[in-house]
């Protein structure tokens, strides 16, 4: 991410849009520096810039610097969706990549997740997917959180679910959110944290107190 600084944000990200080849609109800042100068003289803002050209740009030096460095042939395809990206991996052994239920996968999902955040100073949606295992595990697991959730609506009893990671967890606490009578924890510490769907019984109205 470049540092630009002009004599107001208005000039600053113009500068910035020209040299990126976007619409100002598609530009993400964070100012750094600020200056009011005296009636006007000397003023200047600086800011922390960037698009989403600049992060896939990103994601490619990074995992080709990654794989380069532990000797591994890949083939790295970026797919922008929804102001983020889907990293399609594929390798001449696949199943090395993903590990065992998916846990090698998932850990190079935190690493390469944590590496644009922290370059961007954003949260950045990324998918690192080899083989389509992720999307085809998190439509299951979507599939299979709405049946939990409506077992629980009819049972009132809660479901604790198997321990998974992170990512995975947060697909179910997104595809329950807002759903009635039911609410979404995550419990437990390290791999052995996981999520629980519990029922939410409906506010009782108050009565009103005769005076």
């Amino acid at each position: 991410m470049k540092n630009y600084t002009g004599k107001t944000l208005e000039d600053l990200l113009a500068a910035a849009a020209e040299e990126k080849g976007c619409a100002v609109e598609d530009l993400k800042y964070f100012v750094t520096d600020e200056k009011k100068g005296i009636l006007g003289i000397g003023a200047s803002v600086s800011a922390d810039v960037y698009c989403l050209d600049d992060v896939k740009e990103f994601l490619f030096d990074y995992l080709g610097n990654f794989f380069v460095g532990i000797d591994y042939d890949i083939e790295v395809a970026i797919e922008e969706k929804n102001n983020g990206f889907i990293v399609r991996l594929n390798a001449d052994n696949n199943a090395v990549l993903i590990g065992k239920m998916g846990k090698t996968l998932s850990a190079l999902n935190t690493v390469v997740r944590s590496a644009v955040n922290a370059e961007f100073k954003d949260r950045i949606d990324v998918l690192v997917d080899v083989n389509r295992y992720k999307e085809d595990r998190f439509s299951k697991l979507t599939s299979m959180a709405k049946r939990t959730a409506k077992q629980v609506q009819r049972s009132h009893v809660d479901a604790s679910l198997d321990p998974m990671p992170n990512d995975e967890r947060k697909v179910i606490h997104k595809t329950l959110s807002g759903w009635h009578n039911i609410r979404t924890e995550s419990e437990g510490d390290g791999a052995k944290r996981h999520i629980v769907i519990k029922y939410v019984p409906d506010e009782e109205p108050e009565e009103e107190t005769a005076e």
